[in-house]
């Protein structure tokens, strides 16, 4: 019976290991979008995010991810989500335009 490695832990998306400002051991997976993590060694300095100088680990996350730049380029599954569009107001609600002449230009 031979020895099967077990399987590298792995990062998931806009976590901090897979962060283009992340420290630590990483390597991309075959697949191009995984990131695969040291057995052992499972955290890495945030550097020049909102918690720089910090370890950060696998489970950390913040609002400044940056997709590592290793990683493939982004799937519809990976980009943020659009915006909600905002409803314009109605032509009545809209002001009117006014026809009046200011006293500066009149004069």
């Amino acid at each position: 019976m031979s020895f099967v490695p077990p399987a590298p832990p792995v990062a998931e998306l806009r976590r901090c290991p897979s962060c283009n400002r992340w420290g630590g051991w990483r390597r991309v997976g075959e697949d191009g979008s995984t990131v695969e993590l040291h057995p052992t060694e499972q955290r890495g300095p945030c550097r020049e995010g909102p918690w720089h100088g910090s370890l950060r680990g696998p489970r950390n996350a913040c609002g400044q991810w940056l997709r590592w730049i290793e990683i493939v380029p982004e799937t519809v599954d990976q980009s943020p989500s659009p915006p909600e569009a905002s409803a314009s107001p109605p032509a009545s609600a809209a002001p009117a335009a006014s026809s009046a002449v200011s006293p500066a230009a009149a004069a």
